[in-house]
Order: C-alpha cells, then structure tokens, then sequence
C-alpha cells in the first residue's frame, strides 16, 4: 500500500480501439480517491494519493472509438517509471485477431512489469495483456464474450469468465476485470490496495458502486462531520458525537444549550437542516453501519450498542433510511469491505 505522503502513478493506455466510456471512467474514479470524500464529507481540499495520466503511443491527439479525441498526456517513450498501467477496454470483434497492431504497445507493458509495475486490464483489454505472453500459466478474466476465443488463443491461460476480477502471478501483479462495468471493482481494487479499503469504501458509496445492484441509499453516508457555523450548535454536535448512544440525548443537547426545547429545536434545524431527533438518528445509523460493514454482531447487540432498546424499532429504521434491512446491508457490503480489506492487505 502506498504510505499516505506518497502518489501512486497509475498510466491509462489508449489506443484507436479504445472506448471513452471506459476510459475516463476508470481515470475519475482513481482521481477521486480521497479527494472527493474530503470536499463532500469536510468541505477541505486534499491531494488526491493516485495520479492517473491518459498515455498513448506517441503522445498525440488520437481518435478512439465512436469517434472520440482524446489528448495524451504523454507518449510511451515519455513514461519510464510507473505503478500501475491500465489497458482499457478494446471495441474490437473477440473473432478479430489482435496481429502485431499493437505489438509496440506490448513490448512496452512487458517492460514496464519487468520494472516493477503492475499491469491491469479492463473488459476486452485482456486480448492485449494476453498478447504480452505474460498471462501464460495464469488464471485470467475478460468480457465473457471474449473468453472463448481467448480460450483458443491463449490455452496456457486458464479464462473465468464468471468472475469480476482476477490477480493473478507472482505479487498479484496482473489484475483484471470481467465483463462490461465490472471496471468500477477493477478501480475500487486499485484504490483498497494502494491506498486503502476505507479510501475505497468512500468511492463505493460516492459513487453508488457495488459488485451486485443496492439501494443507492445504501452508500449515503446520512451523518455529516460538519459542524454549524453557529457556535452553541456546534457544541451540541460535538457532544452527539461522542454521546449518541446515551438514553434520551437530545433532551441532554437542550440542557446544554441553555435554551428553551422549542427555541433550541429551531435553532438546531436552521443551522443544520435537521431536528435534533433525526441528527441523532443518523449518527447511530452511520455507526450501525461501521458494525455491520466490520463485524458479526448480531442486530439486537448493535441496536443495543448504538442506543435502542428495541432492535425491532432500529430494523425498521435502518430499513427506512437506508433501503435495505441490516442484514442485508451486512451481505452486500461487509462482503464488500472483505474484498477490499483482501486487497489492502495482499499489496
């Protein structure tokens, strides 16, 4: 995992066939590490920890696919040292033989992984990783309309086309991803195993991002770190967060303020869009989610945990606000958090 001062710098190849779609969707998602869950969440701005540049044979404005420009940031003879390269998809028939028409690109990749870096494929942009002979031995995935006939001309690669992402050789260091918008694991992939899972998690939910379709309530984060401008709020806001969990908080955040219930209640929506009751309840409902997404505690204990009494109250809540029940949530998101976590951890 890259430490936190430094830059992981990730080139995205483009070639003729290239589709844009792609492309520059795989370029923001790993732009926007970090950055934008800082900008949302904190309102500050942070360096992004990945830089990816669009690299392309020479360096110049080309055509891709459906008639796109696109403007290279640099030509290959320009990038010499890397982290990560990425071969984006190919809009090329899967029956259509690859040739030597990127064979330059090819000797490239091959050195710049003999240099250390790791080499990544997006949908069909496994024919041209396939075409470095690195995949030999290997397991590997594309687009499962590609597998079959990459199956005929790579045999020593053994094609599954039933996953979303594979990585493969020795340090894991040839990554790809299967069918159609499976490049968003490939970009959630990147980002948990050089930046981290939590990074990658954020990016997840910014962006309504899952290996399986969710409710896109699911990857709101309901609470916001933001405190009020207005200074008495605030102070209320710092003691919900460390004390969201104790019986009757908001009657203890009227306490504090000094203020009559009704004027307090005012005050409070007006500086955060909110009434007190329900700051709480997303505080909780945001912790409710830490457990489920890092744990096996059951339900009850984590209503428990987080201030309700009555687990069957908190599922209907979670439920409402979230769009999924709890146990669901846990499903499709710790399972999540594992696989990014298992990517962190094999860097």
């Amino acid at each position: 995992m890259a430490s936190p001062a430094s830059v992981l710098h990730v080139a995205l190849l483009v070639l003729p066939d290239t589709s844009a779609s792609t492309l520059f969707g795989i370029y923001d998602l790993l732009l926007s590490a970090r950055r934008d869950w800082q900008m949302l969440m904190n309102r500050v701005e942070v360096e992004p920890p990945i830089q990816p540049s669009i690299v392309s044979r020479d360096g110049r404005p080309l055509q891709i696919a459906n008639d796109v420009t696109v403007h290279p940031h640099a030509g290959l003879a320009d990038v010499q040292a890397v982290d990560v390269v990425v071969v984006s998809d190919l809009m090329l028939p899967p029956w259509l033989p690859l040739d030597d028409r990127y064979d330059v690109e090819a000797a490239w990749l091959r050195e710049r992984f003999a240099g250390g870096a790791t080499l990544a494929s997006a949908c069909s942009g496994a024919v041209l990783l396939a075409r470095t002979g690195l995949l030999a031995g290997q397991e590997g995935t594309s687009h499962w309309g590609y597998c079959e006939c990459l199956q005929d001309s790579y045999p020593e690669t053994q094609w599954r086309p039933e996953k979303a992402l594979v990585a493969a050789g020795v340090g894991q260091r040839l990554v790809m991803a299967g069918s159609g918008t499976s490049w968003h694991a490939l970009a959630l992939y990147l980002i948990a195993r050089y930046v981290g899972a939590e990074e990658a998690m954020q990016v997840a939910r910014l962006n309504v991002l899952n290996w399986d379709s969710s409710s896109p309530l699911a990857y709101a984060a309901m609470s916001r770190s933001l405190q009020a401008s207005d200074a008495l709020v605030a102070r209320t806001q710092e003691w919900a967060a460390q004390h969201y969990d104790s019986e009757a908080p908001v009657a203890a955040m009227v306490q504090m303020s000094g203020l009559a219930e009704r004027t307090f209640q005012r005050r409070f929506a007006q500086a955060t869009g909110m009434t007190p009751l329900d700051y709480i309840h997303t505080l909780r409902l945001e912790e409710a989610k830490q457990l489920l997404e890092s744990g096996d505690l059951p339900v009850e204990a984590i209503a428990l945990e987080i201030g309700y009494q009555d687990a069957s109250f908190f599922s209907r809540l979670f439920r409402r606000k979230v769009g999924l029940t709890p146990a669901q949530y846990r499903r499709r998101f710790g399972s999540l958090l594992r696989r990014l976590a298992g990517a962190a951890v094999d860097s």
